[in-house]
């Protein structure tokens, strides 16, 4: 998975939003918000991590079963596209 240029991840408190940055940020009139899990796969495909990666780390981290954790990536990456924030 790869994060599109112009968008970073930013911290406030305990909420972590995405915001578009340079020219994408007149282009961009959304407003995405994550938890603490989403932030964690967002850092992994900022990092241009794979998929299987991903779900590794998920599993080891929040001790999930695989099953679900690639259930709930792929449920992410699908989201993360729909709003145009990572490419194909």
């Amino acid at each position: 998975m790869k994060r599109k240029e112009g968008f970073l991840l930013r911290q406030f408190g305990d909420d972590y939003i995405v915001v578009a940055v340079g020219d994408d940020a007149e282009n961009f009139n959304k407003l995405i918000t994550l938890n603490g899990v989403g932030a964690f796969i967002y850092n992994f495909i900022v990092e241009e991590k794979s998929r299987d990666e991903v779900v590794a780390a998920l599993t080891e981290h929040y001790e999930v079963e695989r099953s679900l954790a690639e259930s709930d990536v792929a449920a992410f990456e699908a989201r993360l596209s729909a709003a145009g924030l990572i490419d194909d």
